[in-house]
């Protein structure tokens, strides 16, 4: 038989990265597996920056980076499985991407799929149980190792072909991280990021955007997940939200992304920030708006902050105004946090 082939789901987490050596000092070929989903801080275009790659790197390994963005919203908007810390669709999520590591295994010739999964570390996402199921799912049974907690588990099929040995994989179970850490010690590994620590849809904040996304807009797109990540939100009513950049750069990202129907609002001629209106406005929704953006010109000579308003169309129309800034309270009952 050629060499034994396996395909390991990487994320950039130590988790993943243990698994993955775990299986390649035993002599099996591993090939990385990473899917970029529109929750990340980085995209198809900068995968260099981050902790996937670089894992990858560390372990000497290649990594087959795939975009998954169509597949993950729907799971997003109606999770089978629901939802696990904030928003995040986990055991959707989980499922879609050994899906997607299965047809890698037919495109690289693989015979088995490794993840970083620890039994019991996750209450949704990493019991027993649900594992097992996801197994069925995913029509991999007995196909996907885990190499952390593969003593605690029923032995696999690369455990029993003798692709690897059952012996040199760990025991590991619960939530302490303490044995990982101890690990990667004693392969010397340092390229990890921490747990988590790279889907948006796990932090609080961010997940109260996207809850309001799917309240007021159920039918949302790639496009509108793609200004959940910039500027300050407040909701102005049912079919209208303003974004306010929080400095220089996402004031520049509101302007450079600005698409016709919405309705840009920055100051003239003082420092200030730039907002962004998106949905079905009218006059009362845009002196809502005016009235967030004076509030955030602190250094105002006059009562009247002076504003221009541009509507994004073929001919760019600008109009001068003044807005008073709102009062603290009413603009912290508008934001989306």
């Amino acid at each position: 038989m050629t060499r034994v082939r396996a395909i390991a789901l990487i994320s950039g987490g130590l988790d993943s990265t243990l698994a993955a050596k775990l299986v390649l000092d035993q002599g099996v070929e591993v090939i990385g597996a990473h899917y970029v989903i529109p929750f990340y801080n980085y995209g198809m275009d900068d995968i260099e920056m981050s902790a996937a790659f670089r894992s990858a790197k560390e372990l000497g390994i290649e990594l087959a980076v795939r975009e998954l963005s169509g597949e993950f919203i729907a799971a997003l908007k109606a999770p089978k499985f629901g939802y696990g810390r904030n928003m995040n669709p986990c055991v959707d999520c989980k499922i879609l991407m050994v899906n997607k590591a299965a047809e890698m295994m037919t495109e690289k010739d693989a015979q088995f799929i490794i993840t970083g999964e620890v039994a019991g570390q996750r209450p949704m996402s990493q019991r027993k149980d649900i594992m097992n199921m996801m197994d069925k799912k995913t029509g991999m049974k007995g196909l996907v190792l885990r190499p952390l907690s593969a003593k605690n588990l029923a032995p696999t099929v690369p455990e029993e072909k003798g692709w690897v040995e059952r012996e040199k994989l760990m025991d590991i179970s619960g939530r302490s991280r303490k044995a990982q850490f101890e690990l990667a010690e004693k392969f010397g590994l340092k390229e990890f990021s921490a747990p988590a620590g790279g889907c948006l849809l796990t932090m609080e904040g961010f997940a109260k955007k996207v809850e309001d996304l799917l309240l007021h807009q159920p039918d949302f797109d790639l496009s509108d997940v793609m200004l959940l990540k910039v500027g300050r939100h407040f909701r102005l009513s049912k079919t209208a939200k303003l974004l306010v950049g929080k400095n220089d750069f996402e004031n520049k990202k509101l302007i450079r992304i600005a698409q016709p129907e919405q309705l840009l609002i920055y100051t003239d001629n003082v420092p200030g920030p730039a907002g962004l209106m998106v949905g079905k406005f009218g006059e009362e929704e845009i002196k809502l708006a005016e009235g967030i953006i004076a509030y955030y010109v602190h250094k105002s000579l006059t009562p009247e902050v002076p504003l221009i308003l541009e509507r994004i169309n073929d001919n760019r129309i600008k109009e001068s105004r003044s807005a008073r800034a709102m009062e603290r309270h009413q603009m912290e009952e508008l934001r989306v946090k």
